[in-house]
């Protein structure tokens, strides 16, 4: 098992997120810095309701609303995806750029793991194209076990 310092993970995030609003121009306002702080707490998926509940802490005033319209503005900047199997968010690795999504989720210790997909993407592009397919978004999710759960 490798060490990982997890606060390098969540420092490089936050100072990404802080340097792409403000190259935007768009607000990061303090709740939804505490959501993304929420989000890149570990590795491991989140579900807007428990980022409801360690968002009470912050803001006892906290409703539903207020974590989903967060939630739609990290992922309109690219900073966070939604996990569709899990119905659950991660932080995005790489936000400044724009890109298609590889999920792997292991399902003994709930840890999603974002990959680049350029050969997935470039089939799946032929594919459309063959059919004559105009997809709208693209995500690809895959369920298993980790390296650290075991095969």
């Amino acid at each position: 098992m490798s060490l990982h310092d997890h606060n390098v993970c969540l420092n490089t995030a936050m100072s990404r997120a802080d340097a792409l609003c403000e190259r935007r121009g768009v607000r990061f306002t303090p709740i939804r810095r505490k959501v993304l702080e929420l989000i890149w707490a570990n590795h491991e998926s989140t579900k807007a309701y428990d980022l409801l509940e360690a968002l009470k802490d912050f803001d006892a005033s906290a409703k539903p609303a207020t974590v989903y319209r967060a939630l739609d503005f990290l992922i309109e900047q690219g900073l966070v995806h939604r996990v569709e199997t899990l119905n659950a968010f991660i932080g995005c690795k790489q936000p400044e750029i724009r890109h298609d999504l590889l999920f792997l989720i292991c399902l003994e210790c709930h840890t999603v793991e974002e990959r680049s997909t350029p050969n997935l993407s470039q089939a799946v592009a032929n594919e459309l194209a063959l059919a004559q397919f105009t997809a709208k978004a693209q995500t690809f999710e895959i369920l298993g076990r980790c390296q650290n759960c075991g095969s």
